[in-house]
């Protein structure tokens, strides 16, 4: 489904991504790992728009989409979170989503079907969808449901989800996970996570990639990267200085 190759982005004199390639088979769940700096958020602003890559190619279903706007990415069918959520605080949470509907497809749908799109994606998330139900009063847990839930209602082939787990509990976090894991069962959806904490990930993704400043420093399953001497190193050195 997604084939990148040779990936590198530079922001002035600074390589932020070196040389990365990966590919993604439809239906898998691919986790994108490493320390902080190491690259994930660059690597996946470049498959979703934000940046033009400095240097490589990304193939989405055997089309180039290298440089091409973050809107276009989004009607070819590749949906996506942010680390930090910013919805329409003074919208209703089915507003919210209902405004990615309408326009984060790639053809033209009735304000209404944008609105029943809506509920359908906030019950599967597990938020309310009445109109009293306001962005305004989402806590950090339901702030990443409403992110994931205006990601899905763009009705996505692919989606990168950013640091889901970011500022949630224990029991948050797994609940996080089992989202992920049924949107990929029940909807068909194919998944790069990017995340910073690592254990959580582990348990859900088939395939792990490590990052470490913008190289690709290990690949495979989870099992067996969590075993890699350099991924230890990397990642517990990285924790032992916060």
């Amino acid at each position: 489904m997604l084939e990148v190759t040779g990936l590198s982005k530079s922001f002035g004199g600074f390589l932020a991504v070196s040389q990365v390639s990966f590919a993604l088979a439809r239906g898998e769940i691919l986790g994108l790992i490493g320390p902080n700096g190491s690259g994930k958020s660059t690597t996946f602003n470049l498959i979703a728009g934000t940046y033009p890559p400095s240097e490589g190619r990304i193939l989405f279903e055997g089309h180039d989409i290298g440089g091409l706007g973050a809107d276009r990415i989004c009607h070819l069918g590749i949906g996506r979170t942010f680390q930090i959520p910013r919805p329409f605080r003074k919208l209703s949470l089915c507003d919210n989503v209902a405004v990615a509907a309408y326009y984060g497809r790639n053809q033209a749908i009735a304000r209404e079907e944008a609105r029943a799109e809506a509920r359908r994606v906030l019950a599967l998330v597990g938020l309310p969808s009445d109109q009293d139900a306001m962005a305004d009063g989402l806590g950090a847990a339901g702030l990443k449901k409403l992110e994931l839930a205006r990601a899905l209602a763009t009705q996505p082939k692919l989606l990168l989800a950013d640091e889901s787990l970011g500022g949630l509990d224990a029991g948050e976090m797994d609940q996080a996970a089992e989202l992920l894991r049924r949107i990929r069962g029940e909807m068909g959806i194919t998944i790069i996570w990017v995340e910073h904490i690592m254990g959580v990930l582990m348990k859900v993704v088939d395939r792990v990639i490590v990052l470490d400043h913008g190289e690709k420093i290990a690949e495979g399953k989870p099992a067996e990267v969590a075993r890699d001497p350099r991924v230890i190193e990397v990642y517990l050195g990285s924790a032992g200085h916060g």
